[in-house]
């Protein structure tokens, strides 16, 4: 009979050995063989952007889910294994899964050129080619900045063909803090500081985005790896967690496109656009008030990523949408990744499609919600006991917190007021310089603000918009337009047009050449005003041509709508082309000084219209008056319900807007502006629909 001693060293060689062979093992290959195959997929189609996967093609039908990865995450997040695959789970239950596949942007194609933009209408475009494939509305999930991705799809979408939005920690609001609960204003404020050249300028890759996310979260990540090596003598204990293991250490992380993570970082980290402001796809404006369609959220509550107050904010993002909440105790990856996911969250995904499809019950943990509330919790670990254990450890965490919470409020109160005076200052600064020789004009400031920031948008039009970099170029196009009529600084050139761009663009190069823009109303009496603004040309949009022709005594010219029908008998300026025309001699851009006349309006009609001559510091002085006591910043968007030839749009929303770096929004005549007697949507209304921040001037 053996020894007890020999016994224990004979099971401590055989431990030794196993662990020194496994662990070869792993050094060699990265993890263990453990013989599991992926679930069965075909690509369906392959995009620039994006493949179409969609598993057990040929099992039956069932309601469709579309399910989003996000951008620094593989597809195989949705089956990592057999014993945690989403969609084997959703398939048992009845569910048909289809997956987007954005690939490793490292080894694709201009792979780290894409932008947010480009993930969302490749989200939009898989939608298009499922229903048409299936013949049903499809139900959109994505889990963290893939829930993001679906959200703006759905918005974009308008909610065509949506059944139902699920996200899975996908934050809606950053206002109300950051990953470990620290302040918002840290990465606002920061975020302001970095160039735009230097936040687009390189991709992440896709090593230093998981080692921040295991910072993140670093007990559990030391932990984790702890346990492993503890076990590393026992393969059959580890093999079922092998894969899991394998994804989230190394091979479940891809590389984040430098322009796509500039995108977000400015809007929706900086800027909020979630929640307020709407965001562009594309040049199109859209916000995710226009999500129409049922939204299911599911909030881990011990979420350090994305905390359950982010989450929550599609409450007030969607205020049409009827939203629903799954309230897990579980982490960021812990929603969909691991035994708590396979047992609560697809199971709910799954009866959720199947109840939107009147198939059955809705599932016990999703409860619909508004407003602020919080939806129950799905259960207490550990019973009444863990909760009270819980509560117990979590006393002193909360008494620090609070303490922590309101030493930040006051350190941002502080900061707010420091951060205001700072950007107010150097406005008030620079008008109290402003003499009558001083060079200050409109063209002037929106040069400077198309150097500063190109590709921000500077104004939005019916859904649309607009670049700085964009509208710079326009202008200057028109600039060469109105040198190769003839228009020389200080002459007195008629506006005749509705509210639109080629308005906004005609305005400002008639100031970037020094000539004076006299602002005629379509609905006044263009005549009269022609005759005392001195204008010796006008400048109308394709609606006004037959008005601007019956004017005597002035040169007529047509500016805008190109390509779109009749252009009329006026001379087209459109047809110029400006790579031709060789500035002359005496050309410099924005040569208006203060004291130089830079617009006229009007206002009366009959024998009480009456023209307000406006120089260039009176524009200067409402442009930063009103920039600096609304504290306007390239995060506001200013909306403007009267049309350009009102005093009000152009002195302080179109001054407003520049002087400030703030976007401005133009309403067209259909949405309400109506001239000078419009009546101006409701204060929400117009956040809602046109993404404002700020008071609109009517």
């Amino acid at each position: 009979m053996m020894p007890p001693v020999a016994k224990t060293l004979l099971r401590l060689g055989s431990r030794l050995g196993s662990t020194a062979q496994n662990a070869l093992e792993v050094a060699r290959f990265g993890g263990f063989d453990t013989d599991e195959d992926a679930s069965p997929c075909e690509v369906v189609t392959e995009q620039r952007v994006y493949r179409l996967r969609h598993y057990f093609p040929g099992e039956g039908g069932g309601p469709v889910v579309l399910l989003v990865p996000p951008l620094m995450i593989t597809a195989e997040v949705y089956d990592i294994s057999s014993r945690v695959s989403a969609v084997r789970v959703l398939r048992d239950l009845g569910v048909d899964p289809w997956v987007v596949d954005f690939g490793a942007p490292e080894r694709e194609p201009g792979g780290l050129e894409r932008t947010v933009s480009d993930h969302v209408l490749a989200v939009s475009d898989a939608v298009d080619r499922i229903r048409e494939a299936t013949g049903r509305d499809v139900h959109l999930a994505g889990y963290s900045q893939g829930g993001m991705f679906v959200y703006q799809a759905a918005a974009y979408r308008r909610s065509e063909g949506i059944a139902s939005v699920v996200t899975f920690g996908s934050p809606a609001d950053t206002s109300v803090g950051l990953p470990f609960g620290l302040p918002s204003w840290l990465a606002s404020e920061g975020v302001e500081r970095i160039p735009d050249a230097l936040l687009g300028g390189f991709a992440v890759p896709g090593w230093v985005t998981r080692l921040g996310f295991q910072l993140l979260s670093p007990v559990k990540s030391v932990r984790s790896r702890v346990d492993f090596i503890l076990q590393l003598h026992d393969r059959e204990r580890l093999a079922p967690r092998e894969r899991q293991r394998r994804f989230l250490e190394r091979e479940g992380w891809v590389s984040w496109p430098g322009p796509a993570l500039a995108e977000f970082i400015r809007q929706f980290i900086q800027h909020n656009r979630m929640l307020t402001g709407g965001f562009l796809i594309g040049d199109r404006l859209v916000t995710l008030a226009d999500i129409t369609c049922p939204v299911l959220t599911f909030v881990g509550e011990v979420d350090e990523i994305a905390a359950p107050p982010m989450v929550r904010g599609i409450r007030r993002a969607a205020p049409r949408a009827q939203v629903y909440e799954a309230s897990l105790r579980a982490g960021h990856f812990g929603l969909v990744v691991g035994s708590l996911a396979i047992a609560r969250t697809w199971l709910a995904v799954a009866a959720w499609a199947r109840w939107r499809d009147g198939e059955q019950e809705l599932p016990g943990i999703v409860v619909p919600v508004a407003g602020d509330e919080e939806a129950a919790s799905a259960g207490l670990p550990g019973g009444p006991a863990g909760y009270g254990l819980q509560l117990a450890m979590g006393i002193g965490t909360s008494a620090a917190r609070s303490a922590y919470r309101t030493a930040s409020r006051a350190v941002h109160g502080t900061r707010q007021l420091g951060g205001e005076a700072a950007q107010n200052l150097p406005r008030l600064a620079r008008l109290e310089r402003i003499q009558s020789d001083t060079r200050m004009s409109m063209g002037l400031l929106l040069d400077e603000q198309a150097r500063r920031m190109p590709d921000e948008v500077f104004f939005l039009y019916q859904g649309r918009g607009h670049t700085h970099d964009a509208a710079k170029r326009r202008i200057d196009a028109v600039v060469r337009g109105l040198i190769h009529i003839g228009v020389r600084r200080g002459d007195a050139v008629g506006v005749l047009m509705g509210t639109r761009p080629t308005a906004l663009a005609l305005v400002a190069a008639l100031n970037r050449l020094g000539a004076v823009a006299v602002l005629l109303r379509p609905d006044g009496d263009p005549a009269a005003e022609a005759r005392l603004g001195q204008v010796t040309r006008v400048v109308a949009d394709p609606e006004h041509a037959a008005a601007a022709a019956k004017l005597e005594g002035v040169s007529g010219f047509l500016l805008g709508g190109a390509g779109r029908g009749e252009r009329g008998p006026l001379t087209d300026m459109e047809a110029i082309d400006p790579d031709r025309v060789e500035p002359p001699g005496w050309y410099r851009p924005n040569p208006g000084r203060a004291g130089d006349l830079a617009f006229v309006v009007f206002r009366g009609d009959g024998d009480q219209l009456r023209a307000s001559r406006i120089t260039n510091r009176r524009w200067a002085l409402s442009a930063f008056g009103t920039a600096s006591s609304a504290s306007l910043s390239s995060s506001d968007t200013v909306y403007s319900l009267t049309p350009l030839q009102h005093p009000s749009a152009l002195l302080m929303s179109l001054g407003g807007a520049v002087a400030g770096g703030a976007r401005l929004a133009l309403a067209s005549a259909h949405r309400g502006s109506g001239g000078l007697g419009g009546r101006p949507p409701s204060r929400s209304t117009t956040r809602r629909r046109s993404g404002t921040r700020r008071g609109a001037t009517a």
